[in-house]
């Protein structure tokens, strides 16, 4: 399928990546990393999910498919686990919801230099593409997901003091990653940015400052660190930034609108379209769209994957009617506001619940633009 040029997402109709792991799959996870379950019998439960999976998709009438970010435990573990030079540690900052919940979570620190130890997310691609007629979706953490979790202790003095040193052996990563994707066939990769929505957040930004931290410089250095890590992308590769403001089990980790990083991000960085969160008031107005330029589109994160009540079509049509005021339609699509599953344990819907979602976010693009 011919992916549409800049200016516009590739479908009007996408999805984020992580959808819900089916029992028998987690149950292959813990049966694998007790031990008790071989690498060719864990291969065969993933491969045997990520089909179901295709399928449902492809039931729902996308033209995208992933797969379902089934061979990771979350959205960057596989990234970290196969990268040179990473380990995990615990986080700064906690997940929580609107009642005071909260739940502490781990983050990837860098012990040693990072390299490409081994290729990450090949493997997902290569066997996708076997099993899907639609566009396959390759998603990655941004960059800064090994940066903002930790901030100021980020990595081993030893191997870096300075964050940009850090993210220049970092690029280098995606650089060969993203050339083997696409020697590969691959051509739309989204890379999922939570740091840069965090630092929408005013609160995260106090926190920072408290730290002695120049939450603006991070705006900067996240950036930079995106350009440096699809700086070597083929012309006809498109490159969606999926802005997410934390996703776990329904808990989030950020609140605010885009307004404090708007001009940078959608400005700077070189990618093709946005993936924007829009479902909740948390997630601000549409004002900022105003600073994307007319060459990148946006996604609009309407359905929520959090919640298991079907947003009124009426609904979704007036939203996408608001944001025409800011961006041409015909640079407009809809989505999920994010992934069914950043985390193995997945969001509190069910799979007649991702089912429904996904086939409304077709049936609304339709609906709104034909």
């Amino acid at each position: 399928m011919t992916i549409a040029p800049n200016g516009r997402p590739p479908f009007r109709a996408d999805h984020i990546g992580s959808l819900l792991r089916p029992p028998a799959l987690r149950r292959a996870f813990r049966e694998y990393a007790a031990g008790t379950l071989s690498d060719d019998a864990f291969r065969v439960a993933q491969d045997a999910a990520i089909r179901d999976v295709v399928k449902l998709q492809a039931d729902c009438g996308l033209q995208v498919a992933t797969d379902g970010e089934f061979r990771r435990i979350s959205y960057w573990e596989k990234f970290v686990r196969l990268t040179e030079g990473l380990v995990v540690r615990e986080a700064n900052f906690k997940f929580h919801d609107e009642h005071g919940h909260e739940s502490e979570f781990t983050a990837p620190y860098a012990e040693a230099k990072v390299g490409r130890g081994a290729p990450i997310t090949l493997d997902e691609f290569t066997f996708l593409k076997t099993e899907t007629r639609a566009t396959p979706k390759i998603t990655m953490p941004a960059p800064s997901t090994m940066h903002l979790y930790r901030y100021r202790d980020f990595a081993d003095p030893k191997a870096y003091l300075d964050a940009r040193a850090f993210f220049a052996d970092l690029g280098k990563v995606y650089q060969q990653e993203i050339a083997d994707l696409a020697k590969a066939g691959c051509r739309y990769v989204q890379l999922d940015e939570v740091a840069l929505a965090m630092l929408c957040d005013p609160a995260a930004r106090a926190r920072l400052a408290a730290d002695g931290v120049d939450a603006e410089g991070l705006v900067d250095l996240y950036v930079d660190a995106i350009n440096e890590a699809v700086k070597e992308r083929s012309a006809d590769m498109v490159i969606g930034i999926h802005m997410c403001r934390g996703n776990y089990k329904g808990m989030y980790l950020s609140e605010g609108g885009y307004d404090s990083v708007a001009e940078k991000l959608f400005g700077r960085a070189d990618v093709n379209h946005f993936l924007l969160e829009f479902d909740t008031p948390r997630a601000g107005d549409f004002a900022p769209l105003r600073f994307l330029p007319k060459n990148k589109g946006v996604v609009l994160g309407l359905v929520s994957s959090k919640l298991p009540q079907l947003e009124p079509m009426d609904t979704l049509k007036r939203r996408a009617d608001e944001a025409a005021k800011y961006v041409d339609a015909a640079r407009l699509a809809i989505s999920p506001q994010c992934g069914f599953a950043s985390t193995m344990g997945g969001n509190p819907v069910t799979e007649a619940d991702e089912r429904a979602k996904l086939k409304l976010c077709v049936d609304a693009g339709r609906a709104i633009w034909g």
